[in-house]
């Protein structure tokens, strides 16, 4: 018995922190309304607010530590300035210091973030290649590459989230992040997207793997990961990367993406065989609750 006590002693737990980050300002309200019509503006870019409380309450019970990055709900302040071709610029980079502020507080070896919008993968995933110094891959499951630059004409903050990562972007947020993670290193899973969003991926060198190919197994995937040689992996997971024919709960609704048993599978495959350190749920778009919520505040009684 002593001996094992011994043992316990010099055995380090793994800590897990899971983040809420209900980061809506990554995202540009004059392309989301649109894109959500039975909603008003600010409904629709708040909803990534809602939705990342929602996944909280419907995420199964854990031992982790929890924690919450504070997000500003203002709408017409300062806040949400557009600047260094940024939407919401000023919250977008207090909110991202304050995300590493409570990583590092935390000190944990393995992080889940439920955003809010996918730029909610930045301070944590920066945090983990840090860490492990630079022995992670990343699996990148989105329609979308998210490899866009600051005054390229989309303002979205989401949509510079990988390019970020990848060291490449703002000055002021590259400058606060920890650690960079090389291009090779990432793979865009379920990416179905824009002639040009093609060529910005094969122009940053990050793998490309079809929601076909992920729809009939993992082996594309492990194969990725296995060429990378790398040991720890990051999973970011953009419910728009769903099949909207199988769970429709994100803003974009491109068709023929990955079923949800095929997304559950491969996530599951590659905790299998890797080490998952790092996985991030974004971008839920919770239509029907935001309806319900604003039937409930315009009620009599319900307020008082």
């Amino acid at each position: 018995m002593t001996a094992l006590c011994n043992s316990l002693k010099g055995r380090k737990m793994n800590k897990t922190l899971r983040l809420t980050f209900p980061q809506w300002q990554g995202a540009d309200p004059a392309i989301m309304q649109p894109l959500v019509p039975e909603l008003s503006q600010q409904d629709a870019a708040q909803g990534y607010f809602i939705g990342s409380q929602l996944l909280e309450w419907l995420a199964p019970a854990s031992k982790a530590a929890k924690a919450t990055v504070p997000v500003s709900l203002d709408y017409t302040g300062e806040q949400v300035a557009t600047q260094q071709g940024i939407y919401a610029y000023p919250a977008v980079t207090a909110q991202l210091q304050a995300a590493l502020d409570i990583i590092k507080q935390h000190q944990p070896d393995r992080i889940v973030t439920l955003g809010g919008e996918c730029s909610v993968s930045v301070a944590p995933f920066s945090y983990l290649a840090d860490k492990y110094q630079g022995d992670v891959a990343v699996v990148w499951i989105d329609a979308h590459p998210d490899l866009t630059l600051p005054n390229e004409g989309y303002v979205g903050y989401h949509a510079m989230a990988l390019s970020a990562l990848a060291g490449k972007g703002d000055e002021q947020i590259i400058g606060k992040l920890p650690a960079f993670i090389e291009p090779k290193n990432a793979a865009i899973v379920g990416f179905r997207s824009y002639p040009a969003d093609v060529e910005r991926v094969e122009k940053f060198g990050v793998t490309k793997i079809s929601s076909a190919s992920v729809n009939a197994k993992s082996d594309d995937v492990l194969a990725f990961l296995q060429a990378t040689g790398k040991r720890k992996v990051l999973i970011h997971l953009d419910l728009d990367a769903l099949d909207p024919a199988d769970l429709r709960t994100a803003v974009a609704a491109d068709p023929d993406g990955i079923k949800v048993a095929a997304v559950s599978r491969l996530i599951g495959d590659i905790a299998q065989a890797y080490d998952l350190v790092g996985l991030t749920i974004a971008e839920p778009m919770p239509r029907e609750v935001i309806k319900l919520r604003n039937l409930l505040h315009s009620l009599p009684l319900l307020g008082e």
